[in-house]
């Protein structure tokens, strides 16, 4: 038997967890496991037409259900990462990432077994708190890189990406193998999420940062950039959530509506790649209204998706225009400090504005009227382009 007087002091074991092999702090190895690490808690949005449309043919549940489960679970992160606004200078965050995880597992699990509407509602509320609070904080480490908007395009790289083979792959095998997939495909993520945690730098807060003041922060600039970021996903999300029903409505087969979800998911790959290429070298203020344009001019297009090559170019156009436009926007709100206090904020308006759209939508989704949803989700994308030009036009004069 070894004798127990070989075994590590405190000290040394500590030093051989702080020797565990780190990737460079900001390099793109970096990048892509804080994009994996904020995706986790929010995983579910990137297939969000699936777990909609499974719950609906899986479980049995309504259309309004469904839509206000979805809503229960994005508000529930909305709720995270208003408190990670509050705890992101104090708190030792890789510990608390690795709970968040684990807690989220366990949630995922529990989900695969519940049958009623009510209950799936209220465990996907808590579900997103925990979530929530993992991207606020996630949210809050991003901002303490360098070339943040690298890092956010990454963030939607991964999200589009993996989200487009979810979108693709998991609604045809709910008929055939139940809801339970669903959540079987999200506890993978959290678990991918969590083995690549302790691979990760500490990104320490600056003493600066720590010591800097929020009455320095420039509200009104933040303030806007706040309420683009709500507008700019609630159109989104609002359509994106029941954007397989809609092409169901509209007369289109699943063997169409799925490879185009799938398609334009992994195309917005595209967007998040020229946001890493362009970062700010054209500034923020053209790029991102352009794109925000674009969104809302491909959003109209899908009055008209009983054209199957509409629905695909709609879909495609979206895709790319979304990831480009909202890496852009969150990295505006990451700008205001280093410290990752508004990052977090950025975050929490952007849950808003995920959990609102399919709120939105299912109020006004009372007999499937879907013009009138398309409409909506044009104007509130129009006003999101307009609001942004004053943050955005503001940090492009400071450099």
């Amino acid at each position: 038997m070894t004798d127990s007087s070989h075994a590590l002091p405190t000290s040394d074991r500590l030093s051989v967890w702080q020797r565990w092999p780190k990737v460079e702090s900001h390099g793109m190895a970096a990048r892509v496991l804080l994009a994996f690490l904020a995706t986790a808690g929010l995983f579910y949005v990137n297939i969000m037409p699936a777990l909609v449309s499974g719950l609906i043919d899986g479980l049995g549940f309504s259309h309004r259900q469904a839509g206000l489960i979805a809503s229960s679970n994005i508000y529930g992160a909305a709720i995270g990462a208003l408190v990670a606004v509050f705890i992101v200078k104090s708190w030792r965050w890789k510990p608390v990432c690795t709970a968040l995880l684990l807690t989220l597992i366990s949630l995922d699990f529990l989900s695969m077994w519940i049958q009623h509407p009510w209950v799936m509602l209220a465990l996907r509320g808590v579900h997103g708190c925990i979530g929530g609070l993992l991207v606020g904080i996630a949210f809050a480490v991003i901002a303490r890189t360098e070339q943040v908007h690298k890092t956010f395009g990454m963030l939607l790289l991964v999200q589009f990406g993996l989200g487009g083979l979810g979108v693709m792959v998991l609604p045809p095998m709910v008929p055939v193998v139940g809801a339970w997939i669903l959540f079987l495909a999200l506890i993978l993520f959290s678990t991918t999420a969590l083995l690549m945690l302790p691979f990760l730098q500490d990104y320490p807060v600056s003493q600066s940062s720590k010591q800097a003041s929020t009455s320095a922060i420039r509200r009104k600039p933040l303030l806007a950039s706040i309420l683009a970021v709500f507008l700019f996903q609630a159109a989104n999300m609002g359509l994106y959530a029941y954007i397989i029903d809609l092409g169901e409505q509209a007369g289109l087969s699943m063997t169409t509506i799925a490879p185009a979800l799938g398609v334009s998911a992994w195309l917005g790959i595209l967007g998040s790649g020229l946001v890493i290429l362009f970062s700010t070298r054209f500034g923020r203020m053209l790029p991102l209204f352009c794109g925000i344009l674009i969104t809302a001019i491909a959003t109209f297009a899908l009055h008209f998706s009983a054209l199957a090559w509409v629905f695909w170019l709609a879909n495609i156009a979206v895709g790319i225009t979304w990831a480009f436009s909202i890496a852009y926007l969150l990295g505006i709100c990451a700008e205001f400090d280093k410290a990752g206090q508004m990052a977090a904020l950025g975050g929490f308006a952007s849950k808003m504005g995920l959990a609102s759209g399919p709120l939105i939508a299912a109020l006004l989704l009372g007999n499937t009227q879907y013009p009138l949803l398309i409409n909506v989700a044009v104007v509130m994308l129009i006003a999101a382009a307009l609001v942004t030009l004053y943050p955005a036009r503001l940090l492009d004069r400071a450099e």
